[in-house]
């Protein structure tokens, strides 16, 4: 027997946009169109224009497309992520090493650094010894 699935239960793919725009219309426009599309900073900073190194991690990402599959290794944390940078893994330096990240339609407008923390989560363990009345018994080992 055969049950047809209501109009409201199908399986809809979901088209992802960024404030409206599809990312292939990100991609075409130019970086004068596209800061109007983003925050205040990232705005900011793209009509000021990019340094040195933020252009040359363009041009690893746009010779990365023509067919170059390696992850791009950066330390520029202060990189604004832009539409040309989709689907592409980052190596992004937290200070200590490399982390792997992906990056997606969600992230553009954000910095890479926001990604990658630079501190570790603190764990504490028993005191030292000298650190509390009840540690000058403790034997050390």
């Amino acid at each position: 027997m055969f049950f047809r699935q209501p109009f409201w239960k199908k399986a809809m793919i979901k088209e992802i946009l960024y404030r409206g725009k599809k990312l292939e219309e990100l991609k075409d426009m130019g970086y004068s169109q596209l800061a109007n599309h983003l925050k205040a900073r990232a705005r900011r900073v793209l009509k000021r224009g990019l340094n040195d190194q933020q252009k040359k991690l363009l041009e690893q990402v746009k010779s990365a497309e023509k067919g170059r599959s390696k992850p791009i290794k950066t330390h520029c944390r202060d990189m604004i992520v832009l539409p040309e940078m989709v689907g592409h893994t980052f190596h992004i330096y937290s200070g200590q090493k490399f982390n792997p990240v992906e990056i997606n339609v969600e992230m553009l407008g954000r910095y890479l650094g926001e990604f990658v923390l630079t501190r570790k989560e603190v764990s504490h363990k028993a005191p030292g010894v000298g650190a509390t009345k009840g540690t000058k018994h403790a034997s050390v080992k």
